[in-house]
């Protein structure tokens, strides 16, 4: 399952040699000091300070990568955009700490129902972004409905009471038959997500699935399977 932006970027660097052979080198232990402090420093620039998942800049980057990728495959990207519902209502009854921790809560659940594949992102105060490669929009309502029932099915402890919270989500896909922008795409997803918020919140909202079938069993399997089986109710944060 997916952790954070740190998993998709972090790569080891080698061990510098000395270009003079010596065996204590101070210049190569300088250099490699400072590409550590240089791999750390990109790090922070892509990765959400409070949550630890990937920033907005970095959803910007990814995405525009995922459609290239689509471009030239063929493979969909979709795209989930979530929004906590009432979060000011968190924030004005139990004040701002307890609403960032239900931001890291959300973002703990998200990132346990997700892919290794997939990208979580927080978007933006209490919105946050999936993106979703290699995947079209079935296969896409079946990871949003698994995020949706996680949210909802584990409250955020608080004081030795369970804070319920939900989430509206709203999907759209990229595929080479309609190609669209990334800012078309966001946009797309966005009004599917405030369908979502104006029909009841708590639900997920998206282009009409194509008639061709009911689900078979063996559709069902291999979709539980991609997602990594049902959530067990022990994980909570």
């Amino acid at each position: 399952m997916s952790t954070s932006v740190k998993d998709h970027q972090k790569i080891q660097s080698p061990p510098l040699a000395c270009p003079v052979g010596e065996a204590d080198c101070v210049i190569a232990s300088e250099v490699g000091e400072l590409r550590q402090n240089l791999a750390e420093l990109s790090d922070l620039v892509r990765t959400d300070t409070l949550t630890g998942i990937a920033n907005y800049r970095y959803f910007l980057q990814a995405l525009e990568q995922e459609i290239e990728r689509t471009q030239r495959s063929g493979q969909p990207t979709s795209l989930i955009m979530l929004d906590i519902d009432f979060f000011k209502k968190v924030n004005d009854l139990w004040g701002h700490e307890i609403g960032n921790q239900a931001l890291v809560h959300i973002s703990r659940l998200i990132v346990q129902t997700v892919r290794k594949l997939d990208i979580p992102c927080r978007y933006g105060g209490e919105e946050f972004a999936v993106i979703m490669p290699d995947t079209d929009l079935r296969a896409c309502v079946y990871g949003a409905e698994r995020i949706r029932r996680a949210i909802e099915e584990h409250p955020l402890p608080v004081a030795q009471q369970a804070l319920k919270l939900t989430a509206s989500l709203g999907i759209a896909t990229f595929t080479t038959n309609q190609p669209i922008t990334v800012e078309e795409l966001v946009e797309e997803a966005d009004r599917y997500l405030y369908e979502a918020k104006d029909n009841g919140r708590n639900r997920v909202c998206h282009a009409e699935l194509p008639i061709l079938d009911a689900v078979s069993n063996e559709e069902k399997q291999v979709l539980s399977e991609l997602f990594g089986g049902s959530q067990s109710k022990k994980e909570s944060s």
